[in-house]
């Protein structure tokens, strides 16, 4: 796709072009939607259906959706700069381009269906004034399709005045309604009505709500005329409100002359009951006609706005073509044609009950994801969330998702079902077609958000043993043996913890050349990290010292309770005496620092040799000494037998011990392990040395051996220098415990018994 294709989209609006106000691009075309086909033919039959108080608490709810969306789009709206697309544009910029597309593709196809809806009913007010069946119904629907389509095609400055004349028309109807409801005030039919009537066959509460729902979802019409405002923060929430304010009490007065003026009976039974009503009958028809075709050319014009906006993200290659505008006017033309061919197409083949549940579902999943998105802009508190409309509420627009929700499930559950699903599934197409972010959503503030009051939490909650997690800070070399050393890091936190893949680099942290350097350092470390799909973060750090350097960044890694607790680091590659002495000095520092230390002996022989025995085949040794560096060597075998790589190892536990002793060494660790919930083998070894050690885990998979660090000296468990034992063994994880391990999770502080009575000696304690 050329860039000439989306530079109409892109470009600056033409002198020529006239962009719309408040009233002209917000409240009219969302007012004559609200003011629809549910107020002129259904209103009645809820009331009749459902008596007074239960239509006021059905428009209540129904108001409580409008109001707590409103607020949340008036906030966002007011937040950032409002291009072309409407819901979807909001959406999209606050909670990614995966939950944007996927809605504005649905939303799309709503409102193009929409279109044939409204149409449709209009057809059906044509075939009631003049007689006629279907085929009148159709035709009338396609030829107000097809006169509809020439008003949005030719732009929304000439449907929005076509609107004004829409509106006059129903301003006449609605006058003659009440006028002639006045007349007819009937202040014992209104209290009779309070209740539904018993001769009245009974529908429940959420099939009427279904009914009457509709009726109110046209507040975000004007929403989705975005890009032709003047002001679009200043035109949405003002012209919003404005709609759904004046509509309530509109809608209100209605069902309470309803009440009034005919018994529930006669309304339950008869649509035309308003025409009966009003003071002239035939201004009724004129505004049921006016209303469909207001409520269908809203829809006409919201439709390609979106579909362009869509196309000129690119999320969709074969919407490529639709993002060109026309150059004088801004308007999408050929959005305008796909949108009047799916109209056509559905009045003329299309089955609109079997479709009508689902496309509803799809409005409102918008209402609910617009309130999420205003929930997650405010509670992510960034500081460019800056909205100027500030009478909102993180909590009111949480509550506004939940009532979306609740009321998409109360209405139809299947339906509700099928929207989700086709709202998923967008969303993974979009996130496994991994289209770049060009614009920044609220997601990153959101998610700091939440990091930042867990760590708060934690710093609050007491740590117990079942709560201990591995932070191991893996101090790094060159790329092979960084690349081992952090694949044995992340096998052996069993994905629990956090890993960070330290290097260090010698020189002036001051220098603008040794800062250069980190940052490149630190580039290739995290290419590193996302070629190999480890789950570990970079950090490079400059020091002038690399021991005092590794040691400050021991203590200060972290934040709040998440500290570090592990060093992990490749054994040293041998060298002079004093490299050895060094190395020691640097483990004595870290334990003494309280961190446990890991020391990975893995050469290239080692594992390549690990590499080429199949999974169900490697064993994990693991030598068992009771003490703290032991337990902890267990935890991170077990921890590997939950990584896909090591699931199905065996684990040994091997336990030097004295002769005779074997069986009672057997059943205490078999108890203890049961304990644990730990499956290993157990093997007792008596009289174990560096000899029997060798023998034994000659041919394991990887052997874990407690370290024991006496001054600079790195000792195996029997006291000799670490390096004789390694001289024959495959791949070592080497432990040395900093912090008294525990391994039951379990334990409680369980109180006394209560006794029963005096008698109770209590001899069967614990």
């Amino acid at each position: 796709m050329t860039d000439a294709t989306h530079a109409p989209d892109r470009a600056a609006p033409a002198p020529t072009r006239r962009l719309l106000g408040t009233f002209g691009g917000v409240f009219t075309p969302s007012i004559l939607t609200i003011l629809g086909i549910i107020l002129f033919r259904r209103l009645g039959y809820v009331v009749g259906s459902a008596g007074l108080l239960r239509a006021l608490l059905m428009l209540g709810l129904a108001t409580a959706i409008s109001v707590h969306t409103s607020t949340s789009l008036s906030a966002i709206a007011t937040n950032r700069k409002v291009r072309g697309g409407g819901d979807y544009f909001l959406i999209s910029r606050s909670l990614g381009v995966e939950y944007g597309g996927a809605l504005g593709v649905l939303l799309f196809l709503a409102q193009a269906i929409s279109v044939a809806f409204y149409c449709v009913g209009f057809g059906e007010g044509i075939a009631a004034i003049v007689g006629g069946g279907d085929l009148v119904v159709r035709v009338a629907a396609a030829l107000a399709a097809v006169g509809l389509f020439g008003l949005a095609f030719a732009g929304a400055d000439l449907a929005t005045r076509f609107q004004y004349v829409i509106m006059a028309i129903l301003v006449a109807a609605l006058a003659s309604f009440f006028a002639g409801a006045y007349a007819a005030w009937d202040p014992a039919l209104l209290r009779a009505s309070l209740t539904p009537d018993p001769d009245v066959a009974e529908i429940s509460f959420w099939p009427l709500f279904a009914i009457f729902f509709p009726a109110v979802t046209g507040f975000t019409q004007g929403v989705s005329m975005s890009g032709d405002l003047k002001d679009a923060s200043h035109s949405l929430p003002r012209g919003t409100f404005l709609a759904v304010g004046l509509s309530t009490v509109v809608y209100g007065a209605a069902i309470v002359m309803f009440a009034a003026t005919r018994p529930l009976s006669e309304l339950a039974s008869d649509y035309d009951a308003m025409g009966r009503v009003a003071s002239v009958s035939w201004l009724i028809d004129a505004g049921v006609l006016s209303a469909t075709l207001s409520s269908a050319l809203a829809s006409f014009l919201g439709a390609p706005r979106i579909l362009q906006a869509l196309a000129s993200d690119r999320l969709f290659k074969a919407l490529g073509p639709f993002a060109v505008v026309d150059a004088r006017t801004g308007n999408p033309r050929r959005a305008v044609v796909l949108t009047g061919v799916i109209a056509l197409v559905t009045i003329v083949a299309g089955d609109l009950n079997a479709i009508a549940a689902i496309v509803s579902m799809f409005f409102l999943i918008s209402y609910g994801l617009l309130n999420y998105a205003t929930y997650v802009e405010a509670t992510g508190a960034s500081p460019s969330f800056r909205p100027r409309f500030r009478f909102f509420d993180a909590r009111a627009s949480l509550i506004g998702t939940v009532l979306c929700g609740a009321v998409m499930l109360a209405i139809d559950p299947v339906s509700t079902t099928v929207a989700v699903a086709l709202l998923f599934a967008g969303y993974q197409y979009l996130r496994w077609t991994a289209v770049p972010t060009r614009w920044r959503d609220s997601r990153r503030a959101y998610r700091y958000r939440q990091v930042k009051d867990g760590l708060r939490g934690l710093a609050t909650t007491a740590e117990s043993p079942a709560d201990w997690q591995p932070q191991i800070l893996v101090f790094t070399e060159t790329a092979d043996r960084r690349a081992r050393a952090l694949t044995l890091a992340s096998w052996m936190s069993g994905g629990s913890g956090m890993i960070t893949a330290a290097q260090l680099i010698e020189g002036d942290s001051g220098s603008a050349a040794v800062r250069a350097k980190r940052r490149e350092a630190e580039a290739r470390l995290r290419e590193e990290l996302d070629q190999t799909g480890l789950d570990a973060y970079p950090l490079v750090v400059a020091a002038p010292d690399l021991a005092e350097g590794s040691m400050t960044l021991v203590q200060a890694w972290g934040i709040g309770p998440i500290r570090a607790n592990t060093v992990a680091l490749n054994f040293y590659d041998g060298g002079p005496e004093a490299s050895s002495l060094r190395f020691g000095r640097l483990l004595q520092r870290a334990i003494r620092l309280e961190q446990n230390v890991v020391v990975f002996d893995a050469d290239e022989t080692d594992w390549v040799r690990l590499e080429e025995t199949k999974p169900s085949q490697r064993r994990i040794d693991v030598w068992w000494f009771d003490d703290d560096s032991s337990r902890l060597a267990l935890l991170f075998a077990y921890l590997m037998t939950r990584s896909d790589e090591w699931d199905d190892a065996r684990l040994v536990l091997l336990a030097p011990t004295v002769a005779a002793a074997e069986k009672k060494l057997h059943t205490n660790l078999v108890y203890r392990l049961e304990e644990l919930r730990i499956e290993a083998e157990i093997t007792p070894v008596v009289d174990a040395d560096v000899a029997e050690v060798t023998q034994r885990s000659r041919d394991a998979s990887i052997v874990f051996l407690p370290l024991r660090v006496e001054g600079m000296r790195l000792l195996d468990p029997f006291g000799g220098p670490i390096e004789t034992i390694l001289k024959n063994l495959p791949l070592v994880t080497l432990v040395a415990a900093a912090q008294d391990i525990e391994l039951r999770t379990d334990r409680e502080d369980v109180p006394a018994p209560v006794t029963g009575s005096a008698s109770d000696d209590g001899s069967n304690g614990a």
